[in-house]
Formats: structure tokens, sequence, C-alpha cells
């Protein structure tokens, strides 16, 4: 979907600071981030939301999840929070399947 910000990324239309690429996902930091470590990783094929993703390609699902362990692992993070919002009423403002890793700072619970 090229009208979307997040597939625009992907291709590189729009730059980011990528984190890191593989053939199924990218990890890019947030331009607004909510906290001192605010990852995002995303599928490169379009999904409107995670769950789209894990009805169609359970492998890609467990590529966003590694993804994440991954990057928290190299950033040497011991505690981090992971966040996903399904639609409008959730949050979730990019209509991209879409994960948040956030760290460095302490979190409440429950959230929002």
């Amino acid at each position: 979907d090229m009208d979307c910000l997040f597939c625009k990324i992907v291709s590189g239309d729009i730059p980011a600071t990528i984190i890191k690429k593989t053939e199924l996902i990218t990890a890019f930091n947030d331009i607004t981030p909510q906290a001192p470590t605010h990852v995002l990783i995303i599928p490169n094929k379009h999904f409107e939301n995670i769950g789209e993703v894990s009805i169609a390609d359970s492998k890609l699902t467990s590529e966003l999840f590694k993804a994440a362990a991954d990057i928290a692992s190299e950033y040497g993070l011991e505690s981090y929070r992971l966040n996903i919002n399904t639609g409008a009423g959730a949050g979730q403002s990019v209509f991209h399947a879409h994960l948040h890793l956030l760290a460095g700072r302490a979190f409440a619970w429950p959230p929002g």
C-alpha cells in the first residue's frame, strides 16, 4: 500500500533510522519516542494490524517477536515493554501492523 507511511519507510521513500532489516521485517526508531528506547518493528508486507498478520503468516508473527528479543539483547536491555495497538480505539494511528519496543524508563500498570 504505497499510501502507507510504514510501507514508504520499507521501500526507502521516507527516511528512517533503520535498526534491523530482514527479508520479512524492518525495525526503526520511532520519530516521537515515548521512552529513551522506542523502536517500531513492522512486517515489510502491508497488514493493517497484528490480527491480520497472525491469521495470515505465523512465521512472520514469530519473526516480529524474535526481532524484538534480538534488538533488546543487542541494546543490552534488562527489561522492556512490547506494545501492540490494534484499532483506533486501542491507540493505533498508523494502520500497518507494528510492535513498539519501549525501554529505558519505568512503566506503570495498567497502561493508558
